[in-house]
């Protein structure tokens, strides 16, 4: 037992050291994330935050602003928020394209209030700093493995925390505030992350959904039996002429159909003969209950309902992940708990370390103590 604690500290502690830095960025970044819906209308005012006056353009005037800033592109996706103060926010490009653009509409007086790069906006740019350390692909793969080692450590921190007697017991679960400054860091490290350790283990595993596309498949195999695909639904009609007041049609049906106060988001389709799928998700949604429709990309009629009870279980469960991930599940209590955790995890790197080079020096100290041995 002693042999195996020995093996598990020594990989706590060099995959500790090896990961540190990524561990930091990502914990760091992580709690930005999880307070973006109230950061960002703070820090971007001008193109978040609109003065509300008279009556909203319609729909398709939103569409037609924004096709006509970047018109080398087409629109992919429009979202108008529940909040009647909140801009419009339109993103060009087709998904998975290079190059998306998004712009930010006042949606009363058509004005375009800001307009760039899509993957250069701030939280898009800590979002790919927290996933792929702004390396694509190759960052990806850092992220993942960090992930992976993370999992490990608050397992292998678990182990060597474990106390090897009853009389030791007490002192792992407080801190000693009046203790040296080595014994302070200890409990810094080891106390704290056993109290943090079930959080640290939901963020992780839930964190294998966007490191591991096989964790993804996994999820919907056990669940439904099957991996789940996206559905395209084709128009009705076989007119390629495009009806006037079509999104605003759309957008008047998709609210009398769920008839509650939310945000809703136009998915344009990459081809002409697929249908615009239309989702209206309420504010007060913390586990992402998405209601959708299907209508005809040409006339604006109604092909197809599918309400949050009737998604598959898989989708259900997978479209928790992200809730469960950034704290956001039971709102401020959960966000503030989350933060503490992430700001806790970015100072382990640090007080490990700090443990370690105690221990280093200690053991040097030992070394230029022992008396030699003289030679006859």
């Amino acid at each position: 037992m002693k042999t195996f604690k020995n093996i598990t500290g020594w990989l706590h502690l060099w995959l500790g050291l090896a990961a540190g830095i990524i561990l930091i960025i990502v914990a760091l970044t992580g709690s930005l994330l999880t307070f973006e819906d109230e950061l960002e209308p703070l820090i971007f005012h001008k193109t978040q935050v609109v003065k509300v006056s008279g009556t909203r353009i319609p729909v398709d005037s939103l569409v037609q602003i924004a096709n006509s800033v970047f018109p080398d592109k087409k629109l992919s996706r429009l979202i108008i928020p529940q909040e009647a103060e909140r801009s419009v926010e339109a993103r060009i490009g087709a998904k998975g394209e290079k190059g998306i653009k998004v712009v930010y509409i006042d949606p009363y007086t058509g004005k375009v209030l800001g307009k760039g790069p899509y993957d250069k906006q701030f939280f898009q740019q800590v979002r790919s700093l927290h996933r792929y350390l702004l390396m694509g692909k190759q960052g990806k793969i850092v992220t993942g493995i960090s992930c992976a080692i993370c999992l490990f450590l608050v397992i292998s921190g678990l182990i060597i925390w474990w106390p090897a007697n009853k009389a030791a017991m007490k002192q792992r679960f407080k801190i000693k505030w009046n203790a040296s400054g080595k014994r302070l860091t200890w409990d810094l490290h080891a106390v704290s992350g056993f109290y943090m350790s079930i959080v640290l283990l939901f963020i992780t595993f839930t964190g294998f959904v966007w490191s591991y596309d096989w964790v993804e498949d996994m999820l919907f195999k056990v669940i439904d039996g099957k991996v789940e695909k996206a559905e395209k639904v084709k128009n009705k009609e076989k007119t390629k002429v495009v009806n006037d007041g079509v999104y605003q049609l759309m957008y008047n049906e998709i609210n009398t159909i769920y008839p509650y106060n939310g945000s809703v988001a136009f998915a344009m389709p990459a081809k002409p003969a697929l249908a615009t799928t239309v989702q209206k998700e309420p504010e007060e949604s913390r586990i992402r209950q998405v209601d959708a429709a299907f209508f005809d990309s040409h006339t604006g009629g109604l092909i197809k309902k599918l309400p949050y009870s009737e998604v598959s279980t898989g989708t259900k469960v997978r479209r928790m992940i992200l809730p469960i991930h950034t704290g956001s599940l039971l709102g401020w209590p959960t966000k503030l708990l989350y933060l503490l955790v992430s700001l806790f995890t970015a100072s382990l790197p640090i007080t490990g370390m700090l443990i370690w080079l105690g221990k280093r020096k200690k053991t040097k100290k030992k070394t230029k103590k022992s008396p030699r041995v003289a030679v006859a």
